[in-house]
């Protein structure tokens, strides 16, 4: 029996889930999913649920509050979930012995699997992502995977990096077919890794363009008075058929929603929101650059909505579509299963 390949999810939002089950099904089998709050969430991929890093009471800003050695970035001291959760992961590669570990995304869990003996392969996210602790997980990775296209990629990316780097797009995100797509409707899209929306924002861009149906899907909070022309349809499970529907879309530059936008070739106003490292600025960048959004770096007046989204639908659609691919995931399982077997057959060499 092949051994298996292990899968590191990291758990802020939903974007490295989401990438690692699309993977992990287009491999067939052998890859079991690691991390935080995945019980019941896989389906059925096989998983091991670590417990929680996060500081109780503090939320996650990345933060640990405190000195570290400058090749990591989250090490809390004294913090019994994160002292169980390594316990946890060494436990799990001393009995699985895995042939790779994929690490979407931490620079801790990178040196753990180091330190355990395991090679890795490290997920790039975009950003400006160069700092020591950033390097020394690449250094030490057999490979990186970008799951963007490579004109995508920040423009302050050594060319060292880009070498080592398989750029497979398209990972999640395959198009669904819209029964018909109503340009009237301005879709606003908001995510799980960021603050809910406020309702007031939306409020006042239905009631400045009266012509267009607004709908917000996600957080948001509510308005005082709610336009004829606006919905607020908090979740929902449909968010790629909307989408596909949708005339316009408004959004961050998180991956999940830029992956589908690309995937459907819509016209799509960006409106970054504040990351670390950058990283839907320089994603909002590219797209602005390669003519595939408009970008706004901040909400502007609710009349203005109308100009913004007039340019949008003036973009080519062939400038975004050019970026995505169809069988992303397919691409990246075989690719990991690749860097698998090399490590394997490097280790019978050196036996």
């Amino acid at each position: 029996m092949a051994r298996p390949i292990g899968y590191y999810v990291h758990h802020h939002g939903d974007g490295h889930r989401q990438r690692a089950l699309a993977i992990a099904r287009a491999a067939g089998a052998g890859v079991t999913l690691i991390g935080t709050g995945l019980s019941r969430r896989t389906g059925d991929v096989p998983s091991v649920d670590l417990p929680d890093d996060r500081i109780p009471g503090a939320g996650f800003d990345g933060s640990d509050h405190g000195e570290r050695p400058s090749s990591l970035h989250y090490a809390p001291i004294d913090h019994e979930g994160v002292r169980r959760r390594v316990a946890r992961m060494a436990g799990w590669i001393a009995e699985a012995r895995p042939a790779l570990i994929v690490v979407d995304v931490s620079v801790e869990v990178a040196m753990l699997a180091r330190l355990a003996s395991v090679p890795t392969v490290y997920v790039r996210l975009n950003g400006h992502r160069f700092d020591r602790p950033h390097f020394d997980a690449y250094r030490g990775a057999g490979g990186l995977l970008a799951p963007f296209h490579p004109d995508l990629d920040d423009d302050r990316t050594p060319d060292a990096i880009r070498r080592k780097t398989f750029y497979a797009p398209g990972i999640v995100d395959a198009p669904v077919i819209a029964g018909h797509v109503e340009e009237d409707v301005v879709l606003v899209v908001v995510g799980r890794g960021g603050m809910p929306a406020d309702g007031e924002v939306w409020a006042g861009a239905a009631a400045a363009h009266p012509k267009l149906r607004w709908r917000v899907i996600g957080p948001c909070s509510a308005p005082g008075s709610i336009p004829g022309n606006l919905e607020l349809r908090g979740w929902v499970d449909d968010a790629q058929r909307m989408i596909a529907s949708a005339g316009v879309v408004i959004g961050g530059a998180g991956d999940g929603l830029v992956g589908s936008v690309i995937a459907h070739r819509k016209p799509f106003v960006c409106v970054p929101e504040p990351r670390p490292f950058e990283e839907q600025l320089s994603k909002a960048r590219r797209l602005s650059a390669l003519g595939a959004a408009v970008v706004c770096l901040e909400l502007p007046a609710a009349g203005l909505w109308g100009e913004l989204i007039t340019r949008a639908r003036g973009l080519d659609p062939e400038a975004i579509g050019r970026l995505g691919c169809s069988n992303g995931a397919d691409t990246a399982a075989r690719w990991l299963r690749r860097v698998a077997d090399e490590t394997s057959r490097i280790r019978s060499r050196s036996a």
